[in-house]
């Protein structure tokens, strides 16, 4: 098993990193779908994960297969997914998927973020 403790700051999803996807794209369902794959693009665990194969051969596929199962869960879903929901399918699917503990706090971040990314389609699909 693999363990990453040393703290590493996730980008935050504001408007200056999310700006060119919302100048881009105006279909919501879309702009939810490249926010997350840009957010896991941007997680440092993930992608330690994926580069050193930690799922095995198909890492970049698993990591795929997460973002697929973020974004079914995000447009199925009429309220939001609570942060905790967000931060245990992470840690289980770094846990199991990847055979990673992580320990650095980035978890949290990313679902955070991710909340944020719900939320902010959450307003677009209603408006």
């Amino acid at each position: 098993m693999f363990f990453l403790t040393t703290h590493t700051e996730v980008p935050q999803m504001d408007s200056k990193n999310s700006s060119h996807c919302e100048r881009t794209e105006t279909n919501p369902t879309i702009l939810l779908q490249k926010s997350i794959i840009l957010l896991l693009s941007r997680w440092y665990a993930l992608q330690m994960a994926i580069e050193n194969q930690w799922a095995g051969s198909d890492s970049l596929q698993k990591s795929q297969q997460l973002a697929a199962d973020l974004f079914s869960l995000f447009s199925k879903s009429k309220a939001l997914v609570p942060i905790e929901e967000l931060e245990n399918l992470l840690y289980e699917c770094m846990l199991l998927t990847f055979n990673t503990e992580i320990e650095d706090g980035s978890i949290e971040q990313v679902a955070e973020q991710l909340f944020v990314i719900h939320e902010e389609y959450l307003l677009r699909q209603s408006s």
